[in-house]
């Protein structure tokens, strides 16, 4: 036998060996991989964060120029005869070139029937003679069948690129035509999706979408159909370019290399004698000539598909980038560090197992030091248990002083400033009463957002720290159980000593918070309609029962993730050096059971009463 026992070793030894490496390569390759799929799903997160940033940047322009198209409308409804020179007027004041700079051309066209149409004409050849532009070869006339034109009469910036458009029947296209009447019937905005790529500056790939808006007569009634035509008199209109405006919403993209691809997913009919347009409205790689490498395939990108609204069409935003644009130096070297940790901490533990295995005695002296230090371990967590309660107790202290300095300082600062600019508005709103009526109604506005404001803060003072503490504990009892019954509509009922309980403020404070921590447990949970509180001291005991008549608990929701008020409640109680229990039934509710040495300071008397102890029975 003694030969053989040798040869056994050699044998076991490189099968050890391969399956400690097997073993090792495994867990490797476990954490390498679940390392890389927390990146990418950190990387995916903060991109998806990155694309709706951009997706409301681009939604605010276009509700930038949706308002812009509407104080071009509200000039027009004011002064149905505004002339040219007004209209100039009004785009200078705007500013479109440092507010609005996706803002290509705006302009007014004036609807008329058949016999308007000469003045109309007349009006725009003169106009295009004063600014030394050809006049169009072809008037305007009547088309058989057709009894309303809407004419471009009115075109900003005036330069000779957008005059030339002066006097274009909007109409001789019959999806414009049709969308038109669907705007002027229906009183919203006409997004056509027809675009263009010839104005100025717009560069051979820039799309030009347009939108338009209905003129009504002003003093005509709109509410029907009927009455929207009646009082039609035209529309206004702007275009703006796709790549100015996308291009200033991804300014602030805060990662290079992003692509953006925007469709249009209505259908848009063709020109006539020209091709249906392209569904892509904007591709950032083509306008930036940027190739996308082959080799990105999906696996190597991050896709994010967003809607975005324009008036009543549906856009299409897609957002790409390359994964490694969203990776760190140190994110490309985690995964591979976490397989090395990991294949390296395997094959240690695979080693001090064999090592353990190899030799009962080892293992045992092994144990026994163990067991010595897990002793030891057990004391300095008791110890170190002990100053975390300590810490805690010290923290909670520390809060609940913040909070009163911050009610405080809410109530000396803000409070009063409050109550100073409430006066002033009320001044404000009696001198104005009688000669400035809008003024006085919105100084009266401005009182009852004062008012609704001083209420808030009142709430956020007593949510911070209730002045009823100062008064004592049955005072603060008082308070919080009449503030449930009337926030709540629970039917309350308090029974009480008639003796003051005398408590130090750290103490009152604790057991106020655990009464208002199981008060919201029985309006959250209990599904109660009668809550009582017994509050009682006998001796050196203060026992303070709140019992409710709801449903109980259900199984398991005590120790349920994500809910601390219990915990809340326990975590109080050991600071306090107090115990702690919780029964509950289908029929009887729940009842929790709080036990707290209470320090009695009767300082006025210049006496210590011993610590008792405070049970809390809490239904709810």
């Amino acid at each position: 036998m003694s030969p053989r026992r040798p040869h056994t070793h050699l044998v076991a030894m490189p099968t050890a060996m391969l399956t400690g490496a097997l073993l090792s390569l495994t867990v490797g390759t476990a954490l390498y991989i679940a390392t890389a799929e927390a990146i990418e799903s950190d990387a995916s997160t903060r991109f998806r964060g990155m694309t709706r940033t951009a997706q409301y940047a681009i939604d605010a322009r276009i509700k930038s120029y949706t308002d812009v198209l509407r104080g071009m409308a509200g000039l027009f409804h004011a002064n149905p005869d505004a002339s040219a020179d007004d209209f100039r007027h009004y785009v200078e004041q705007l500013d479109i070139s440092r507010n609005f700079p996706g803002i290509e051309a705006m302009n007014y066209a004036r609807t008329v029937g058949p016999g308007g149409l000469a003045a109309v004409d007349a009006d725009v050849r003169r106009r295009l003679r004063q600014y030394g532009m050809p006049e169009p070869a072809r008037k305007l006339r009547p088309v058989p069948g057709r009894d309303t034109y809407t004419v471009l009469v009115y075109m900003e910036p005036a330069i000779p690129e957008s005059l030339d458009k002066l006097g274009l029947d909007l109409e001789a296209n019959s999806y414009i035509r049709r969308t038109a009447a669907e705007s002027r019937d229906n009183n919203t905005i006409a997004a056509s999706g027809l675009r263009v790529n010839i104005l100025p500056g717009s560069g051979p790939t820039q799309n030009i979408l347009a939108m338009r808006l209905p003129v009504y007569r002003s003093g005509m009634p709109i509410d029907t159909v009927t009455q929207r035509r009646a009082a039609y008199i035209g529309s206004v209109g702007i275009g703006f370019g796709v790549n100015k405006m996308v291009n200033g919403a991804l300014e602030g993209f805060p990662v290079n290399g992003v692509r953006l691809v925007l469709t249009d997913l209505n259908d848009v009919p063709p020109a006539p004698g020209e091709e249906r347009p392209s569904a892509v409205l904007y591709d950032s790689h083509v306008q930036a000539k940027v190739r996308t490498p082959r080799l990105l395939d999906d696996a190597g990108l991050l896709r994010a598909t967003l809607p975005i609204e324009f008036n009543q069409r549906k856009w299409h935003a897609e957002f790409s980038i390359a994964k490694s644009a969203l990776y760190t130096r140190f994110d490309l070297f985690y995964p591979w560090l976490a397989a090395l940790a990991g294949s390296l901490s395997t094959a240690l533990l695979y080693a001090l197992f064999q090592t353990m295995a190899s030799s009962r005695r080892s293992a045992l002296r092994m144990a026994e030091d163990m067991t010595r230090e897990l002793r030891a371990s057990q004391a300095k967590l008791q110890a170190t248990n002990e100053k975390l309660r300590q810490l805690a107790a010290h923290a909670e202290q520390i809060k609940e002083g913040e909070r009163k300095r911050i009610a405080r300082e809410i109530h000396d600062e803000l409070a009063q400033n409050l109550l100073a600019l409430k006066i002033e508005a009320e001044i404000l709103a009696n001198r104005t009463r009688d000669q400035h009526g809008r003024l006085h109604e919105r100084a009266a506005a401005t009182v009852r957002q004062i008012d609704s404001t001083i209420r808030s803060v009142r709430q956020i003072i007593n949510d911070l720290r209730p002045n009823v503490l100062d008064l004592g504990l049955n005072a603060a009892v008082d308070w919080q159980v009449s503030d449930f019954a009337r926030r709540t509509g629970i039917e309350c009922e308090l029974v009480e000593d008639e003796n003051e309980h005398h408590l130090d403020d750290q103490c009152a404070t604790a057991l106020f918070r655990i009464l208002q921590e199981s008060l919201n447990n029985v309006a959250r949970h209990a599904r109660a309609s009668k809550v009582r509180i017994d509050l009682h001291q006998h001796a050196d005991m203060l026992t303070m029962t709140i019992r409710d008549n709801g449903i109980g608990m259900q199984p398991g929701s005590r120790n349920r993730t994500g809910s601390f008020g219990l915990v809340g409640i326990e975590e109080r109680v050991n600071i306090l050096g107090g115990s702690f229990s919780i029964s509950s039934g289908p029929d009887t509710g729940t009842t929790i059971v709080v036990t707290i040495p209470v320090s009695l300071q009767q300082s006025v008397r210049g006496l210590t009463a011993q610590d008792s102890n405070l049970v809390l029975s809490t239904v709810g």
